[in-house]
């Protein structure tokens, strides 16, 4: 059953006081914000590329605080093992049995801070659990339960002793984005409440996890019409014949675009999908999952301006292809 009219105004209304409330402690960067909302009501992951101190740690404590949900923050650095992430297997001696105890992966939001600084391995322990939401330990499989989401950071400035991310772990992060410096008056009105550590600390839940839950199940309703569908599909295709690219959208990053596109046109009260949801979202999508032929790199291609000729080329549908 497609969302109605009514039910997307009310997930408009909604959503527009999640960003509002989050704002609060994330000031002059309501895009950004709007963009975490909703990957977390499609259900996915954010990868910030941003230097130190512009507001991530506050963005993961604004939105648990917002949902009425549980935050963790994991510093990744090369001595950290997967155990440290999911959790450890411990020999119980009163009941002689070993007991599962969750690791700091098992909340609702999980910042990952400079994700690129473990090992490969350390890496991998988060490809199942940010794909299927659960944790396999010995055999046994441990839910995350709903929502969850992991926002992880890199710094792309300081490279020396990073691992760089494996495109199969950058094709699970719905979204790539930056929140970037504030700026003036927005800094000069951090400046004023210096004295204030925490800005999350006054926020007051608006919604509980359960009704966000609800509300990604209503925004996987909003209709997407089979021309818009084909439209993303040959973007894709046109990612992946790219002379610069080696490799381009995988149908996993198609999906990801389908089902951000849906809570997108919801949060902006329709209840269906515009070719020009998916023409904003892209670059937001999709640039991280290219991966770019050197000889074209060196020659200074971007994943950036190649997304940007192939929008341009192709065009978008004029009409519905169905009803």
């Amino acid at each position: 059953m497609s969302m109605t009219p009514e039910q997307a105004t009310w997930f408009a209304g909604t959503f527009e006081k999640l960003v509002a409330n989050v704002g609060q402690a994330i000031l002059g960067k309501s895009q950004v914000i709007s963009l975490t909302l909703a990957a977390m009501l499609a259900e996915g992951h954010v990868l910030f590329e941003d230097a130190p101190g512009t507001g991530k740690t506050m963005l993961a404590r604004a939105l648990s605080a917002t949902v009425k949900g549980s935050n963790s923050r994991i510093q990744f650095t090369p001595d950290l093992l997967p155990s440290d992430v999911t959790g450890v297997m411990i020999y119980d001696q009163k009941i002689q049995e070993f007991e599962f105890h969750k690791g700091p992966i098992f909340a609702t939001i999980v910042l990952a801070d400079e994700i690129n600084r473990a090992s490969p391995k350390t890496q991998s322990a988060l490809l199942e659990v940010m794909e299927e939401s659960r944790v396999t330990m010995d055999g046994n499989t441990h839910e995350v339960g709903r929502p969850f989401m992991v926002l992880a950071t890199q710094n792309p400035i300081e490279q020396a002793g990073t691992y760089r991310l494996p495109e199969a772990q950058l094709d699970r992060f719905l979204v790539k984005t930056s929140i970037g410096y504030p700026d003036h008056a927005s800094t000069v009105q951090l400046l004023a409440g210096s004295s204030q550590r925490d800005r999350t600390s006054s926020l007051q839940a608006i919604i509980t996890p359960q009704a966000v839950s609800e509300m990604a199940d209503l925004a996987s309703t909003t209709h997407a019409d089979a021309a818009v569908l084909e439209y993303i599909s040959r973007l894709c295709e046109e990612t992946r014949n790219a002379p610069e690219t080696r490799l381009g959208v995988s149908v996993r990053g198609a999906i990801a675009m389908v089902r951000l596109a849906k809570v997108w046109a919801a949060a902006k009260g329709r209840n269906y999908v515009l070719p020009d949801d998916v023409k904003e979202l892209a670059p937001y999508v999709w640039t991280h999952r290219f991966v770019m032929d050197p000889e074209a790199e060196f020659a200074g291609a971007t994943p950036e301006a190649v997304l940007s000729r192939i929008m341009a080329e192709v065009a978008p549908p004029q009409q519905r292809a169905s009803v």
